[in-house]
């Protein structure tokens, strides 16, 4: 990823686990990105209100909403749906439930536990995938 696409993006995590969702937001802020991590579904819309994120992180299974349902309510407002997503998951792991996922719309789908290397590939070729605004 090139210095200028760094600079510019913003990552909003999504996820219950305290401390997974602090460990995702370091290593995130670590790389030079902006970073803001939410614990429920209620939260990340809110957080939505405001500017559009360049990337999503999100676990499938939250307290108050499943991530499938909050990924395709994203993917149907006009201003989020090029916004890549990228699933998270211990429990939703069969090939099932990847496909139910990327069909919801989300752009990616790992397991957790999540290497945190894989997770930057991911992050890093989407970012750079994404259309320049």
């Amino acid at each position: 990823m090139n210095e200028t696409t760094t600079m510019q993006a913003t990552i909003l995590v999504i996820e219950d686990d305290a401390h997974f969702r602090e460990t995702l937001t370091d290593t995130l802020a670590l790389r030079q990105l902006k970073v803001h991590g939410v614990s429920t579904g209620a939260d990340a819309a809110k957080a939505l209100e405001g500017e559009a994120p360049s990337l999503i992180l999100m676990d499938v299974q939250l307290p108050d909403a499943h991530g499938f349902e909050l990924c395709r309510r994203f993917k149907r407002q006009p201003r989020l749906k090029d916004v890549p997503i990228i699933f998270l998951s211990a429990r939703y792991t069969e090939p099932a439930d990847r496909a139910e996922g990327l069909l919801a719309g989300a752009d990616a789908y790992l397991s957790k536990p999540v290497n945190l290397d894989v997770l930057w590939e991911e992050v890093s070729y989407l970012l750079n995938k994404a259309p320049s605004a």
